[in-house]
This record gives structure tokens, sequence and C-alpha cells, in this order.
């Protein structure tokens, strides 16, 4: 455990000391969020205030949707740059020679890209309440369960990104899904509740709808986690089974991408 958390803080070191080279990056990305936030607030108004989905305004229950949805994207991201990069420089080979488990070190390399993406998160919420005045009703203990629970589906999401990159060298197709169906059906900009009924049964086997919906009843109706039990179960049921079946997928990605010598394809 010792040599992991030297591990995670050596990175983590490195990646920060980056970042604050390159401290532009964090004005280019505050101006885009507070653009994406005038646009939806400005989006809001012109529907009207008659248009409350869920019975909320229409302003918070966007700005719900696509900051969590756009944190799940962002991450799964993080993860499959990191191994398409160490693909390209020809690296991914080197690092699978060192004593730390293969597994362990895409995800090790991949902590502080996820950790931007979730600062991102807050950042576009916070920007969100204070700049554009979104009224919430926050219960904290079930936002902080909600968003645990999420962070967990999202390290999930990244882990099978990376493990698909390995083994097919099209990590993107993941990231396609999710920038270009998935958020048809997780309730990201209108209630899963209009879709035809076919749609909204695919939409119940999809974690984001629950994750959605769940931190806009914790953040948006203060609903304490007595009174989301359901929500709540479902996932964690989604947690228990997709995190050990992408941490063995990349385990088994990689060895095969070692036997095979197809480490460095991309």
């Amino acid at each position: 455990m010792s040599m992991t958390s030297d591990k995670l803080h050596a990175i983590l070191r490195r990646d920060v000391l980056t970042a604050v080279r390159h401290r532009t990056g964090f004005v280019v990305t505050l101006v885009g969020v507070l653009t994406e936030l005038a646009a939806f607030y400005y989006l809001s108004r012109a529907i009207g205030p008659g248009f409350r989905p869920d019975g909320v305004a229409y302003f918070p229950f966007l700005l719900v949707g696509t900051g969590l949805y756009t944190f799940f994207v962002m991450s799964t991201q993080a993860f499959l740059n990191v191994v398409q990069e160490a693909q390209q420089t020809g690296t991914l080979e080197v690092l699978m020679t060192t004593s730390t488990a293969p597994a362990e070190l895409v995800v090790l390399s991949s902590v502080s890209a996820f950790g931007a993406s979730f600062t991102n998160l807050l950042v576009y919420i916070f920007a969100g309440v204070a700049v554009f005045r979104a009224a919430i009703h926050a219960d904290v203990w079930s936002c902080l369960v909600i968003l645990a629970l999420s962070l967990a589906i999202a390290l999930a999401l990244g882990i099978f990104a990376a493990a698909f990159q390995v083994a097919f060298q099209k990590g993107s197709a993941l990231l396609w899904l999710l920038g270009s169906g998935l958020w048809l059906l997780s309730g990201t900009m209108f209630p899963v509740q209009s879709l035809p009924q076919g749609l909204r049964m695919l939409a119940r086997l999809v974690p984001f709808t629950y994750a959605i919906d769940g931190m806009r009843q914790a953040l948006l109706e203060g609903r304490g986690i007595s009174n989301m039990e359901s929500t709540l179960a479902m996932l964690a049921i989604f947690v228990a089974v997709l995190l050990p079946m992408a941490l063995v997928a990349l385990s088994l990605s990689l060895r095969r991408a070692r036997q095979f010598g197809t480490l460095s394809f991309y």
C-alpha cells in the first residue's frame, strides 16, 4: 500500500507541475465552462418557466444533467488518452516491464486526468449556482453518496475504454457511443419519461440514468438517503458489477497484448 501511495504521489506531483506550467489552460477551461452555461441559461429562458421537467426549473435540470454526463465522458477519455499516448510514443511496452502491475499502472497514470475531470464538474456546478443563480436545495449526504457511486462508475468506464484500446485499438468507439448515443437515454437534457416505451426500457440499463436522476433528486430536491433507496441500490449494483469486470478486462487485454506483441499497436 505504501509503495502504491508513493507511486501515486510521484505521478500527481509530475502532473501538477506540468499543469502549473500551462496556466493558460485553466483560463481557457473556465471561459469554456461559462460560455456553455450561458448557452444553457439563455436556452432555458427562451423555453420559459412553464417547462419544469421532474418538477424543477429547466436550467438547474440542465446544469446537473450536462455537468455529470460531461464528467463521465471526460473521465473515459482520460483513460483512453493515457493508453493511446503511451502506444504512440512507444513507452507502453517499457512500462509493462516495471514491477508495477500493468492494470495498476494504467489506473495510476490516469488519476490526474480523472481528478481534473472531477474538478471541472465541481467548477461547472459551482459556476451554475454562483454566476447564473441556479436554485438548489441540496441534501449534503445524499449528494456525497451519489457522487461517490458516480466516481466509481466513471472509473469503471475509463478502465473499460483503456482495455478496449489495448485489445482492439478502438477505444474511441466507446467514447463515440458515450458522446452520440447514451446521452439520449440518460435524461441529460430532457426527462427519460418523454422517451418512447422501448427507449425508456433501454434507459433503465444505463448507469448514467440513475446517476443523473439521483443527483438531481439530492441536489435540486433535497431528498435524503432514505428516500432514494431504489436509485442508490441500482447504482451500487452497477458499481459492484462494472468495476471488477473492468479491472479483469484490462488485465486480460494487457496480458494478451504482451503475448502477441501488440502493445504498441494503435
